[in-house]
């Protein structure tokens, strides 16, 4: 290969892969056409009351009249503002006891016992803990979302310290790193890829449990209530249509994340050569 094909061979790549992005969006686009277009023939055919299942046409135009006049984004954002928060704050959680088990075996043991004990306890099963301790308000629905998304970040971070090769541990160390320099600069970046999984687990468990909370939260948990509080009362009010729009902007908005994380993924991860394609 001359100099000229090998440089031009990134360029190919690249045009590769974005035109499979492209072919993948297109069959997914299909995928969805061919689901929905079944649904409403299916509506209209059969009859059935669309108290009991709306038509396609009757959801996308309570969804956009949602977004017309705010309330959807309103209620959108009320959810994932209380969602990214208790992220923060679990974050620094699991980064905090993942410090105290690397310094010390007191703290690792005392990592492994408790998220032992609280990762299979289900977040949603701290409600009435929650509602004891502070009410229901805001505090009572990051109590039990932080619950819901610190362990999984703080067991994949550990499993990540813990099989940082000897080899790169002792070159850090020929280097004269120590203590949190050593956890800074050779264990973080090591671990990025159980770091960037403990993070993307823990954003799906906290986005089922801030849905489920705020079914019974409801406006008290944040400003005008959130997606859960929102398809409570379009139950309530018997609008199949409203209630079908909340969930098409859960699914949506999670697929919308779920297409951000691969983004995030090739660009970071896969790119430097972590992980495969």
């Amino acid at each position: 290969m001359n100099a000229a094909e090998a440089s031009g061979e990134p360029g190919r790549t690249a045009r590769a892969a974005h035109s499979e992005l492209w072919r993948v969006a297109a069959r997914k686009l299909v995928i969805a056409a061919i689901f929905f277009g079944g649904w409403e023939v299916a509506v209209r055919v059969s009859g059935v009351s669309p108290i009991l299942i709306p038509s396609v046409e009757g959801v996308f135009g309570s969804f956009f009249r949602g977004i017309a006049d705010l309330s959807l984004i309103y209620s959108t954002w009320a959810t994932v503002q209380n969602l990214l928060i208790a992220m923060l704050v679990g974050l620094a959680i699991a980064v905090a006891l993942n410090i105290g088990a690397f310094l010390s075996s007191w703290g690792r043991e005392a990592l492994q016992t408790v998220a032992a004990a609280l990762n299979p306890l289900p977040a949603i099963a701290l409600l009435p803990v929650a509602f004891l301790w502070f009410g229901a308000s805001t505090t009572s629905l990051l109590f039990v979302l932080v619950n819901s998304v610190v362990w999984a970040m703080a067991l994949n971070i550990f499993t990540g310290f813990s099989t940082v090769p000897r080899t790169i541990r002792f070159v850090g160390r020929n280097m004269g790193l120590r203590g949190l320099a050593l956890f800074r600069h050779v264990y973080v970046p090591a671990a990025l890829p159980y770091i960037y999984t403990g993070i993307k687990i823990s954003w799906a468990f906290g986005w089922r449990t801030v849905i489920a909370a705020e079914l019974v939260f409801g406006a008290t948990a944040s400003a005008g209530g959130g997606l859960g509080w929102r398809i409570f009362i379009d139950r309530y009010n018997l609008d199949t249509e409203g209630t079908f729009a909340g969930l098409l902007t859960i699914i949506l908005i999670g697929l919308a994340v779920d297409s951000l994380f691969r983004l995030v993924e090739r660009r970071t991860i896969q790119k430097w050569g972590m992980a495969e394609h």
